[in-house]
């Protein structure tokens, strides 16, 4: 099989829950095939990018193999090479927290709050 439909190889390669939620997805414009905008019925090949908007997750593969019926898990991800960059860490400054229940910061925990957010800044 050279090619298939664009919403059933998300939908086999478990990118979406279902065919339905990757038609959605190319219609709402989230998906592109090789930085092109694509429709559910775009044709998918060996060595295409697809780049995928998916619950707020931005999925970037390349299609290693092309199926039409959904697999197993571990079938699935032999099926594409996921080259998604890697999610920034947290932010490198400490995070002020207060224990919970210790009630409202006094007038004297909100000034050092204030000192720590201003020795942060740019």
């Amino acid at each position: 099989m050279e090619s298939t439909r664009l919403d059933r190889w998300l939908w086999s390669v478990r990118l979406t829950k279902s065919r339905a939620d990757a038609a959605a997805a190319c219609r709402g414009g989230h998906v592109r095939v090789n930085d092109k905008p694509a429709k559910p019925a775009t044709p998918v090949h060996v060595g295409d990018t697809v780049r995928a908007r998916v619950h707020d997750n931005t999925r970037i593969v390349e299609v290693t193999r092309v199926i039409e019926k959904r697999v197993g898990a571990p079938e699935a991800v032999r099926c594409y090479i996921d080259n998604t960059p890697v999610a920034p860490a947290e932010a490198a400054s400490p995070v002020a927290r207060r224990d919970r229940g210790a009630g409202r910061p006094t007038k004297r925990d909100r000034r050092l709050l204030d000192q720590l957010r201003a020795f942060d800044g740019p």
